[in-house]
């Protein structure tokens, strides 16, 4: 998918670009899918500020994803492609045999048309939904459980993708895009294919104000600020913070290890992705 420059009519144009959005067949969504987004503001429910930078952007509506794709052995049909404003992905609408809408991540490769399969019987083609039992080694596959029924945790994200690399009894290993190389059980299920929307890594957003937009607020450095805010801040004039680089409760940011030592996930990663 190509990606469209501004003509530089002004500083923010001149180095901004966008994505040309040729994928998508439809403009609006399906209404039954649909649901409100409640925003916070990085607060939780006592209003204290638990996620700084983050407030304002445009008003969104959540589309409903189908993670967990267990509508086995009823056919659907990619109806659309479609934006989602509340991911990086693209997702796919599909119409199944029995009249069923469900909204699914849009692999690469995948065309308003294509005939959509899940569970067991189901042909390991992009799209189809399988157990890691019944997938080929060696294939690319995204939206992985991990825990079998759960619904989908890894390679969600635009242009990721998890290699199949073993299967071994219970046992699978799936090399993720980070290096990371971890075991799964088989009865998990995992979506064929690649996530599409890879140029989205390459976008320049060119002004601070498209990530306000986003509900990004601008970050404020630790050095910049009053004592009282930040253990880094104060002094006379320009300073170097006078310590390491830590957060404002004090936790180094740099070089620390922040991961519990005895997470019970840490028995089923093989190889770390550092």
């Amino acid at each position: 998918m190509p990606i469209r420059k501004y003509k530089p009519t002004s500083p923010g144009r001149r180095f901004g670009t966008v994505l040309d959005f040729q994928d998508l067949t439809a403009k609006k969504p399906e209404k039954s899918l649909l649901e409100p987004k409640r925003r916070t503001g990085g607060r939780n429910n006592h209003g204290h500020t638990t996620t700084r930078f983050r407030g304002g952007g445009h008003k969104r509506r959540y589309r409903k994803i189908d993670f967990k794709r267990d509508k086995d052995g009823v056919p659907a049909r990619v109806v659309s492609i479609e934006y989602d404003p509340n991911r990086s992905a693209r997702i796919a609408l599909l119409h199944y045999a029995d009249g069923e809408k469900r909204y699914i991540l849009a692999p690469l490769g995948l065309r308003v048309g294509d005939p959509v399969q899940s569970g067991k019987g189901a042909e390991p083609k992009v799209g189809n939904c399988l157990e890691l039992a019944d997938i080929p080694i060696g294939l690319m596959v995204h939206n992985v459980e991990l825990e079998p029924g759960r619904g989908g945790r890894m390679a969600r994200s635009a242009g990721t993708g998890i290699q199949f690399s073993a299967r071994e009894g219970k046992v699978s290993v799936l090399i993720l895009p980070s290096g990371e190389q971890r075991r799964v059980h088989v009865r998990c299920r995992a979506t064929i294919g690649q996530i599409g929307n890879i140029d989205h890594r390459l976008v320049s957003y060119g002004k601070a104000g498209r990530r306000r937009w986003l509900g990004r607020r601008s970050h404020v450095r630790g050095v910049a600020q009053n004592p009282e805010c930040h253990p880094m801040g104060g002094g006379e004039g320009r300073s170097g913070g006078g310590r390491h680089p830590c957060s404002p409760t004090g936790l180094l940011a740099k070089g620390f290890k922040t991961r519990s030592r005895r997470k019970p996930s840490n028995r089923f990663i093989l190889r770390r992705r550092k």
